[in-house]
């Protein structure tokens, strides 16, 4: 694009970085909790451990010609294998590190473990605590609430994910709470462009499995009650990945929890959930390009096509945020309307902020933030509700 803004890519190995703490701090321990999680036998052990020491230590190599994906991964990686993984990009370098764990754990090769999630245990100790239970419940509470007051603790619950429970964003996003949390809040955007559109159709970017896609799905059963949507097309990753990301198994996974958790509400969403994707109201649907190392910049035509029709694309988490402004050492006062205008239709990021990325904000909030916390960028402490649509600048 001609005066496209541009920054510096953020690598993996930059010294001191979140990006290489990624890999020398949290990826030991993850794959320690995978192989403890599940009885995995000594050649998968081998595997992940030969993984971890290549991805910390090593240069970086390609897939196994048998792999199913060799080619497209070839592609991708055209110029990064035989390096050292540090000199990668990081959104790279992350996205086929959780590729790589997926081949020594045998998740696509014929055999015992094939299709089997390495990690399920993990979603599935979350869906089924006691937090879960009192979320539920307190879902017995939206029928009380105003419907703009309902779709703005709606909204705010998908925001932060699990950082707080239901029971508390019901109140909070009443009384104002998580104002200075929220570091942009288009909101009002974002419902104006739904409220302005006929028949408006809506796309939602899945981010996690767990608590964090429980919100989601009583936002979407929201929106599709108050036809703030006639249809809602849920797109979740086509094999787990970034440990948590949701998958088709997932979502169904979470709506059984709604039916047979605690309270009356809770059990009709579900239900209804169930009902709008027998109806095709509601579409689970995947793309192999969700399972990318790369920016939405970059998204095939086929996806492009098909969220071209769209009132508006949510786009939930810090994972999807990157790509959709771009994983790069960006000014934080760059302004996000530049960075998002080619996507293929009206779009708003739901995002808590977990990575270095941030874009958007006000030059006075950056200093404040910067002086005060070190680690604002990557804490998980702020959040950011940004909205671009054309027909409404």
């Amino acid at each position: 694009m001609p005066n496209a803004p541009t920054a510096p890519v953020i690598l993996g190995g930059t010294p001191g970085s979140f990006a290489r703490d990624v890999f020398h701090e949290r990826h030991p321990k993850l794959i320690q909790q995978v192989l403890d999680a599940l009885p995995y036998g000594p050649a998968v052990r081998e595997a992940a451990e030969r993984l971890l020491a290549e991805s910390t230590s090593g240069l970086m190599q390609p897939l196994g010609q048998n792999a199913h994906d060799y080619a497209q991964w070839a592609a991708w990686g055209t110029g990064l294998y035989g390096r050292p993984w540090g000199e990668a990009p990081f959104l790279w370098a992350e996205s086929y590190f959780y590729r790589r764990l997926l081949e020594a754990t045998g998740y696509f090769r014929p055999g015992a473990w094939q299709g089997i999630d390495p990690f399920a245990p993990f979603k599935n100790t979350e869906l089924a605590s006691a937090a879960v239970d009192s979320e539920l419940a307190a879902l017995d509470d939206l029928p009380l609430l105003p419907e703009e007051a309902r779709f703005q603790a709606l909204l705010s619950s998908a925001l932060w994910g699990n950082r707080a429970d239901l029971s508390f964003q019901l109140t909070a996003s009443v009384s104002g709470g998580h104002s200075t949390a929220l570091l942009v809040d288009d909101s009002a955007t974002l419902r104006a462009t739904l409220a302005a559109a006929n028949n408006p159709q809506v796309t939602f970017l899945a981010d996690n499995a767990g608590r964090e896609l429980l919100p989601d799905l009583v936002l979407i059963d929201h929106l599709l009650v108050t036809g703030l949507a006639v249809e809602v097309t849920l797109y979740v990753k086509p094999a787990p990945y970034y440990v948590s990301d949701a998958t088709t198994a997932d979502v169904l996974a979470t709506v059984e929890r709604l039916v047979a958790g605690r309270g009356k509400e809770a059990e009709l969403i579900g239900r209804r959930l169930w009902s709008a994707m027998s109806k095709g109201t509601l579409t689970v649907q995947t793309h192999p390009f969700l399972f990318a190392p790369l920016p939405f910049h970059d998204m095939p035509d086929d996806l492009r096509s098909e969220l071209a029709g769209s009132a508006l694309t949510l786009v939930k988490g810090d994972l999807n945020y990157r790509r959709l402004v771009g994983d790069r050492r960006w000014d934080a006062t760059e302004p996000f309307a530049g960075l998002v205008s080619s996507f293929p239709s009206p779009v708003a990021a739901l995002r808590t902020l977990k990575s270095d990325v941030a874009v958007g904000l006000d030059a006075t909030v950056v200093a404040r933030l910067d002086a005060a916390e070190k680690s604002w960028r990557t804490s998980g402490t702020y959040g950011l509700i940004q909205a671009y649509s054309p027909t409404r600048l």
